[in-house]
């Protein structure tokens, strides 16, 4: 009979062999997201290593203030 790991290997196999259309999708989006993670890491130490008075302020963005009752019309009114 089959051990354990004869059965692990022809499992991955078959998941292989049914999968193969999706693999270069997955390993594409694995990579973009190994790239973001590792941009990340760079901008924190870069951040870690700047001093905080030559640290620049963050970046304020102008926008619109959403209300929890607020419908969504895009009048900016409740209709309350």
């Amino acid at each position: 009979m089959f051990g354990l790991s004869e059965l692990a290997i022809i499992l991955i196999v078959v998941i292989a062999v049914l999968a193969a259309k999706k693999l270069p999708e997955l390993t594409r989006s694995a990579g973009k997201s190994a790239r973001i993670l590792k941009a990340e890491a760079r901008a924190m130490k870069d951040e870690e290593r700047t001093p905080a008075d030559e640290r620049r302020a963050p970046r304020v963005i102008q926008g619109e203030t959403v209300k929890p009752g607020d419908t969504g019309t895009g009048t900016g009114t409740s209709r309350d």
